[in-house]
């Protein structure tokens, strides 16, 4: 298969899998004049990684999780162990996101929203909040 089948196959970007065979993740094979001739082997990663991008996997979660794929002597706790560590940062996302959230509610409430110039929104933009980084 060609890098245009294996992208309507796999509805991943022809871009997106050049770059995943420039960072070691798939290895197509080449023929005489430099074509890449991707396997069914090569389609079925693409789609694993498709997946696995799709939940947010990092692109080292996914090398690591394609290892684990390949070992048949894994232990199940290992992928377990890239998983729990994945869905943590999403909890921690979530939990940014929320307060985010409830931060930003809040301010609108508190703006009447009308021709007065006065605007909490504003005033609280304008406010340097300590954000621990350090500016």
């Amino acid at each position: 298969m060609n890098i245009g089948q294996v992208a309507r196959l796999s509805g991943l970007p022809a871009k997106t899998i050049r770059y995943y065979e420039d960072i070691g993740l798939i290895r197509p094979q080449r023929s005489e004049n430099g074509y890449r001739s991707f396997r069914e082997t090569d389609l079925h990663k693409l789609g694993f990684l498709g997946r696995a991008r799709s939940l947010g996997f990092s692109i080292e979660d996914c090398r690591s999780l394609l290892e684990l794929y390949g070992d048949e002597d894994r232990a199940s706790a290992d992928v377990k162990s890239i998983a729990q560590g994945h869905l943590h940062k999403i909890d921690a996302k979530i939990a940014e996101l929320t307060a985010m959230r409830a931060t930003l509610a809040h301010l609108i409430h508190c703006c009447a929203g009308d021709h007065r110039p006065d605007c909490p929104i504003l005033a609280d933009l304008a406010v340097s909040h300590d954000t621990g980084s350090g500016e």
